[in-house]
């Protein structure tokens, strides 16, 4: 989950947050949530993703959604989803409220490297 909140961050996504949902949701463990500016972006975004996943051997998600549209991409990953939203698309479903109680591992970037945890 973190090389896919890194590969986000290398393609300037805005405010990655990676959420504990584990508890919470009990199909998967974690939420990525990421936004792009512009539909090109979250295709560039998703696609960065799923390339540095798989070279870092996560393997490919196990389910891609959205990737057309690309106003909000989801790549199941099994043991996290990765959701990469046009800027608008995510003001308006606003997970992070909607997951409000999830516990936020870390903001992916700065924050992650303050704590030693390894992106």
């Amino acid at each position: 989950m973190f090389v896919a909140a890194r590969a986000a961050s290398s393609k300037t996504a805005d405010s990655t947050v990676v959420l504990d949902v584990g508890d919470l949701l009990g199909i998967t463990d974690h939420f990525v949530i990421t936004s792009g500016s512009n539909v090109r972006q979250v295709r560039t975004i998703a696609e960065e993703i799923e390339l540095r996943v798989k070279e870092q051997g996560g393997g490919s998600p196990r389910y891609i959604e959205g990737l057309d549209d690309a106003r909000w991409v989801l790549l199941d990953y099994g043991q996290f989803v990765v959701h990469v939203f046009l800027a608008e698309a995510r003001r308006y479903y606003d997970l992070e409220r909607l997951w409000a109680d999830a516990p936020r591992v870390e903001q992916a970037g700065r924050a992650a490297h303050r704590v030693g945890v390894e992106l």
